[in-house]
């Protein structure tokens, strides 16, 4: 379960099984989330988007308990969303207002007065950059300045927990970034609690320090990011003084695998069908063939497990 439970959970959810008729969409899931930033991660269709609005009050679960800032949902849902800021994957805009216009309505919406609202809008707007186009049609807006838009509409009445649902959808690789380090900034400098919802590895890994892996309507792993990549005992990153060609030689020699990286540095495993003996042995075994082709190691240490290795082997398990 994410979180010490040193202090009171953010988001708890307890034994929560949602339907759509026949079809279970979350099954008995289980967590609870204190604060940070955490990625929600499964392939599409696993369940991340009806966990979310479940979270929101927009579904009711059959069984089960859902609870936000200590307030039962969906009896408190009111009440709730107002610490809630929520980025839907869906498209919220309205292509024949402007930005600030719409963010001033969400602002009005939400309770304040107009001029309280014009404010938060600016604000909201100038943090996610966007400049003075927000007086522009958002019919004229590209992909990225919509999803800059939504992001700010999530941010408006400065919210305690933020809900993202792929909000990297339909960006370029530099726009993704930006939109990435935005919502990073907001879990660190701001220290708002951020929910990251999305089927992309790299975006979780860049923002998140732990993660909620959700694969078929069930959690099949849960933690932080750090301790699920763990160092692997069976491949070495490896860089040698000189003599690199006839180190790689006694590599072979010894029946080791080995693959040239960028910047010098060499991938070493095992052979194929080496036994436990062998791979505990690794270490030891790229040691002495340094030693017999007479050089030394400048660089040695074991290659992290990554996180998509970690997300497989949970989905496989679940």
């Amino acid at each position: 379960m994410i979180g010490t439970g040193r202090r009171m959970a953010l988001i708890e959810l307890e034994d929560v099984r949602v339907a759509y008729g026949d079809l279970v969409a979350l099954d008995g899931v289980s967590c609870a989330i204190e604060g940070g930033a955490v990625g929600l991660l499964g392939p599409n269709g696993a369940g991340k988007s009806t966990l979310i609005r479940t979270l929101l009050g927009f579904n009711r679960a059959s069984s089960g308990r859902v609870s936000l800032f200590g307030k039962a949902m969906p009896r408190h849902a009111l009440e709730v969303r107002l610490g809630i800021g929520y980025m839907p994957e869906r498209e919220v805009s309205s292509p024949k207002v402007s930005a600030v216009n719409f963010l001033t309505y969400c602002g009005r919406l939400i309770g304040m007065s107009y001029l309280d609202a014009m404010e938060r809008a600016h604000e909201a707007l100038s943090y996610v950059r966007l400049g003075d186009s927000r007086y522009r049609l958002m019919e004229t807006y590209s992909t990225g300045m919509l999803q800059r838009v939504k992001l700010a509409q999530a941010l408006i009445h400065d919210p305690k927990l933020v809900l993202l649902d792929e909000p990297t959808n339909g960006l370029d690789p530099t726009g993704r970034i930006q939109m990435l380090d935005l919502i990073r900034d907001i879990a660190g400098r701001r220290g708002v609690a951020v929910l990251l919802s999305s089927h992309l590895l790299p975006d979780v890994q860049h923002v998140c320090d732990r993660v909620i892996m959700i694969n078929n309507g069930r959690i099949v792993q849960e933690g932080r990011i750090d301790e699920l990549t763990t160092p692997r005992d069976d491949l070495f990153e490896v860089r040698v003084r000189d003599r690199e060609a006839v180190f790689c030689a006694a590599l072979d020699r010894a029946g080791m695998v080995w693959k040239a990286e960028r910047g010098g540095n060499l991938i070493v495993s095992p052979g194929n069908g080496a036994g436990t003996s062998e791979i505990s042995n690794l270490k030891s075994q790229i040691s002495e063939a340094a030693r017999a082709a007479g050089t030394h190691i400048r660089h040695f240490r074991p290659v992290r497990r990554s996180l998509e290795e970690a997300f497989m082997d949970a989905v496989g398990r679940g």
